[in-house]
C-alpha cells in the first residue's frame, strides 16, 4: 500500500468464501501482465552490491544452477522500474550480468545468538539465526515466519491444545512460495536444515522432510508488482496492515484484520470482545474448550482427567507429549527462542 493510504485494503466480503472464484477472477493476470512475468529461463541468481572499492559497473556472480523442477525466477518488465528496482526483482544487473545475494532483512537476532556480522557483501548477515518481527519499529516477541515453520516441521502446526486429543502432530507436506528473488538451498536451510540432527524426540514427533516448491504467478499486491504498477505514482510504499485467515468451516470462514484487530473495530471498541481476532490465543482456547464440553469427561484423554485444569498456561502445559518434544528441540537446535512469561497466558 502507499503510505498516504488509511486503508490497509480493500474490504472483504466474508461471504467470499462461499464463493471465492468471483472475486478471484479478478486476481488472474490478463495477457499483458503474463507477457510481463513471464520466466527467464536461467538458473536462480541474486543480487549484491559490490565491495567496496570495485567499480560499480563490476558485477560479482553466483549461480545456483538449474534443478529439475527446481524455482522460477520471477521476470518483471523493467519499462517502469529503476535499474536498481530491476535488479531487486529479477537478480539482474542492469548490464545483464548475474548477481550474488545481498538481500537485507531488518528482523533482529534474538538475544543470545551470535549476532550479524555486518561486513559488506554476501557475508553481512549470519544464516541459521533466530530473528523477531517486525524488521522495523518496535521489537517484539514473535519469532520470524521461516523460525515457526521450522519448528512446526517437528513439533507440529496443530499446537499443544490439539495433542490432548490427537494420536500424532499435524505436519505440513508442502510449502509453496510465490513467485518472488528465491534460493532453494536457503530455503531448505531455513525451514529444516537448522533442525536435522534433532535427536530423541517423544514418539510420534520427528524432523519432517517437507516437500519445497515455487509458484510460477506474482502476488499482484508484492511489492514488486506493486512498483511495477505505481513506479511513477507519488507516495512511498510501506507494509499493509491487514491480514486475512480462512479456515474451510461454514460458520465465519474469514478472520479479517487490520493492524491487529478485526475490519472496522472503531477505537471505542479496541478493549470489547468484539475486537478480538477468531484466531488470538484467547480465543482458540474459547473453541478449544467449548470441544472439551461437548464430550462426555470419561471419554477426555488421561492428559485431562488426571487432575483440575484451569487456565490456559496449564492445559498447554498437561500436553506432556508435546511439551517434552519441544524440550528437546530447545535443547538441540533453537535455545534462544523466546518464551512469553507465563503471566501472559494465565487466563482462564
Amino acid at each position: 500500500m502507499l503510505e498516504f493510504e488509511d486503508q490497509p485494503c480493500c474490504p472483504i466480503h466474508r461471504d467470499w468464501a462461499n464463493n471465492p472464484l468471483v472475486e478471484a477472477s479478478s486476481d488472474l493476470e490478463d495477457p499483458e501482465d503474463k507477457k510481463k512475468c513471464e520466466d527467464l529461463g536461467s538458473p536462480v541468481t541474486k543480487k549484491m552490491r559490490p565491495e567496496p572499492g570495485i567499480p560499480d559497473n563490476v558485477a560479482h556472480h553466483q549461480s545456483f544452477g538449474h534443478q529439475e523442477s527446481g524455482p522460477v525466477p520471477p521476470s518483471v518488465s523493467g519499462s517502469h522500474l529503476t535499474a536498481e528496482e530491476l535488479a531487486t526483482v529479477t537478480g539482474m544487473a542492469p548490464s545483464g550480468a548475474k548477481v550474488v545475494d545481498v538481500y537485507r532483512t531488518g528482523a533482529k537476532c534474538v538475544p543470545g545468538e551470535a549476532g550479524d556480522s555486518g561486513k559488506p557483501g554476501a557475508a553481512y548477515h549470519q544464516v541459521g539465526l533466530l530473528r523477531v518481527k517486525p524488521g522495523r519499529g518496535d521489537r517484539t516477541c514473535s519469532l520470524s515466519c521461516s523460525d515457526k515453520l521450522a519448528r512446526w516441521n517437528v513439533l507440529g502446526c496443530q499446537g499443544a491444545l490439539l495433542m490432548h486429543l490427537l494420536e500424532e502432530p499435524v505436519y505440513l507436506s508442502a510449502v509453496v512460495i510465490g513467485r518472488c528473488p528465491y534460493s532453494q538451498e536457503a530455503m531448505q536451510r531455513a525451514l529444516t536444515g537448522r533442525c536435522r540432527n534433532v535427536s530423541a524426540l517423544p514418539r510420534g514427533f520427528g524432523v519432517q522432510e517437507v516437500k519445497i516448491e515455487q509458484s510460477g504467478f506474482l502476488f499482484e499486491q508484492s511489492r514488486c508488482a506493486v512498483q511495477a504498477k505505481r513506479a511513477d505514482g507519488p507516495g512511498r510504499l510501506v507494509p499493509c496492515g491487514a491480514a486475512i485467515s480462512w479456515s474451510a468451516v461454514p460458520e465465519q470462514p474469514l478472520d479479517v484484520t487490520a493492524n491487529g484487530f478485526p475490519q472496522g473495530t472503531t477505537k471505542k471498541a479496541i478493549r470489547c470482545l468484539q475486537a478480538r481476532s477468531r484466531i488470538s490465543k484467547v480465543e482458540l482456547f474459547r473453541s478449544f474448550q467449548r470441544l472439551l464440553s461437548s464430550i462426555s469427561e470419561d471419554k477426555w484423554p488421561d492428559s485431562l482427567r488426571m487432575r483440575k485444569l484451569e487456565t490456559y498456561h496449564e492445559y498447554k502445559e498437561a500436553a506432556s507429549a508435546y511439551q517434552e518434544a519441544w524440550s528437546v528441540l530447545r535443547e538441540q537446535a533453537f535455545g534462544s527462542w523466546i518464551r512469553n512469561p507465563p503471566d501472559y497466558h494465565q487466563f482462564k
